[in-house]
């Protein structure tokens, strides 16, 4: 099986920020592999997450935590795809519309306290590695990718997460914001949204950083309302 290699990120991420983009990288992983099945050894995984070692064992705990990975020692060890499929896992059955309407309610009600966050503790840096997701956001919008903007969107919402210091708040914005992804991909046809929606999405988001830049909080505010009315 040829495995998907996650994209790299830039090192002033915060650990705990990189595990959880990593715990959901893997997770998915782990989903196209049929119950029972070898991922691959810890180290071929965590050079697929292009993480340190140090944070892919707080991504291999947080696997485990939700019975997502069995991992095994030895010759022949490695990661392993559970033997039965968890309830509420990132692949859990269900229908996606009411699936995608509960991950927009739980993503509506932590983001506020997300881009709070962002205001107090997000620094130039910060702003920078924003802007240059937003960059390739665009780049898929003028495209008219779908698919790419979408995955695009998601790795601006878990690099927007990680500037904050809390983790549980961070862990729950960031499995509501996968499930938007990966519902929004499976009910859109190809992934393609109507005309002009790309473009617009991407205009938020870039009037939502450079509020967030020179902390102007109304602004911040007004824009996630305006963010989240459009879905």
């Amino acid at each position: 099986m040829e495995v998907p290699v996650a994209s790299e990120s830039t090192s002033r991420e915060r650990p705990v920020g990189r595990a959880q983009e990593a715990a959901v990288h893997v997770a998915r992983l782990l989903a196209a592999v049929e119950p029972g099945g070898r991922l691959g050894t810890k180290e071929q995984v965590r050079a697929m997450c292009g993480v340190s070692v140090g944070t892919f064992n707080v991504t291999l705990r947080l696997l485990q935590e939700r019975g997502q990975v069995t991992v095994r020692p030895g010759p022949g060890g490695g990661l392993f795809a559970p033997e039965v499929a968890v309830p509420g896992g990132v692949e859990a059955e269900g229908d996606p519309q009411v699936e995608l309407a509960d991950a927009f309610r739980v993503r509506e009600a932590i983001e506020p306290l997300i881009v709070e966050d962002a205001l107090w503790h997000g620094s130039p840096a910060d702003f920078a590695d924003l802007r240059e997701h937003l960059r390739v956001m665009g780049e898929a919008a003028d495209r008219k990718d779908g698919t790419a903007y979408v995955h695009a969107a998601w790795r601006f919402h878990a690099r927007l997460a990680a500037i904050g210091p809390g983790t549980l708040l961070r862990e729950f914005y960031l499995r509501s914001q996968e499930v938007i992804e990966r519902r929004t991909l499976s009910i859109l046809p190809g992934g393609e949204p109507e005309e002009g929606f790309l473009r617009r999405r991407h205009e938020l988001h870039v009037a939502l950083v450079d509020a967030l830049d020179r902390r102007d909080r109304d602004a911040v505010l007004g824009l996630l309302r305006e963010h989240n009315a459009a879905g």
